[in-house]
């Protein structure tokens, strides 16, 4: 039987598993605790995000592939100053890849698209939030939108630059 939720199929996936993030702030998702004490200037935990990098070692020391996009303008959000600094450069170490699609300078290719991971190049899953950034829920959509994601995926990789890059140039 075929997996029917989002967390199901990131623990089923076996090639590769790509993630548009569109949204500034997503504060309300995740570590609470953890975006506060980089609000009030706290160094960062050294353990911070550990559960999470070792899932992605699960899937990347075993060869599967785990990257996403954000699309960003900047000056960055105070979310995503964290999401950035503290997120992206700590799952790095887990092998995740990141890229950076900014739209500060140019029009947004994927004006309109929502969040989503595609997995395995089949299984599109539509990330719901309010607008206050808490996750709400993910629609899996059936393989025949698959083709319609991979667009988006590739369009995203199309016009994005690779998060070390970026950050190098951007980053705070």
């Amino acid at each position: 039987m075929a997996p029917k939720t989002l967390g199901e199929l990131f623990d089923a996936f076996e090639r590769e598993a790509f993630r548009l993030e569109t949204l500034d702030d997503y504060s309300k998702s995740g570590n609470t605790e953890a975006y506060e004490a980089f609000l009030a200037g706290e160094p960062q935990p050294s353990d911070y995000n550990e559960a999470w990098v070792t899932e992605l070692l699960s899937h990347t020391s075993q060869g599967r592939r785990i990257y996403r996009v954000h699309v960003l303008t900047r000056p960055l959000t105070p979310y995503l100053r964290f999401e950035l600094g503290w997120g992206y450069r700590k799952n790095m170490t887990g092998g995740e890849e990141f890229f950076i699609l900014d739209t500060t300078e140019r029009p947004n290719p994927l004006e309109g698209v929502p969040d989503f991971w595609l997995m395995d190049n089949l299984t599109p899953g539509v990330m719901n939030y309010s607008g206050d950034g808490a996750f709400l829920s993910a629609d899996m959509y059936p393989a025949e939108h698959a083709e319609e994601f991979r667009a988006y995926r590739d369009t995203a990789m199309a016009h994005s630059v690779p998060f070390t890059d970026w950050w190098s140039e951007y980053g705070e």
